[in-house]
């Protein structure tokens, strides 16, 4: 889980970034991404692609990262947002917001997925990136356990909709919701199974 990281130190870059997003294919709720540094030492034991990970365990992992990384940065693009310049721009931006976050500049990101995220920056987009390098699969954690609390606080807001279980995916029963009480301002409006409920 180090190759990358290992890699990018040995052409001479000192700060790597693992740079990852959560809450691309839900109906509701925010795109949510993170950028984390990890000193080279850690024991990563268990650190693993978030969607591997029971939530009891990405709670554990949440908080041991949290205390060990060198740095960290999350960005969280809201639906309105999503809907204004689409999915695939607000995840970016929200990367681009999570590196900004850090607090100090890394001078190399490996970025999950095949995009890279719009900045300056020596990078590479790592394809299943949250399975290859520990510092991606570390902000896939951060990004989805943020996620999954703010959801957690939308379904107390809008408790008719189930937000703390299915967390705005699209589900039968996240479906059957919209289309009986219609959207909330989370939703995101220009996605199918939202829009078609938009009066």
């Amino acid at each position: 889980m180090w190759t990358y990281e290992k890699k990018a130190v040995l052409n001479g870059f000192l700060r790597v970034a693992g740079v990852d997003e959560a809450g691309r294919g839900p109906l509701a709720g925010p795109v949510v991404a993170a950028a984390v540094i990890l000193p080279s030492d850690l024991d990563v034991g268990e650190i693993n692609d978030s969607k591997k990970l029971s939530p009891k365990k990405r709670d554990r992992l949440y908080d041991y990262i949290q205390t060990g990384a060198e740095a960290i940065g999350v960005g969280v693009i809201d639906a309105g947002e999503i809907d204004a310049i689409n999915i695939l721009q607000a995840s970016l931006k929200a990367m681009r917001v999570a590196v900004e976050a850090l607090g100090s500049v890394p001078d190399f990101l490996l970025v999950d997925g095949t995009f890279n995220v719009p900045m300056p920056l020596s990078q590479e987009a790592l394809v299943k990136g949250d399975s290859r390098s520990v510092s991606i699969a570390s902000a896939s954690i951060i990004a989805k356990v943020v996620r999954d609390r703010l959801m957690a606080e939308y379904a107390e807001l809008y408790p008719e909709y189930g937000f703390a279980g299915h967390k705005g995916y699209p589900t039968k029963a996240h479906k059957e919701a919209i289309a009986t009480f219609g959207p909330t301002p989370i939703h995101r409006k220009t996605f199918k199974g939202v829009s078609e409920h938009v009066r």
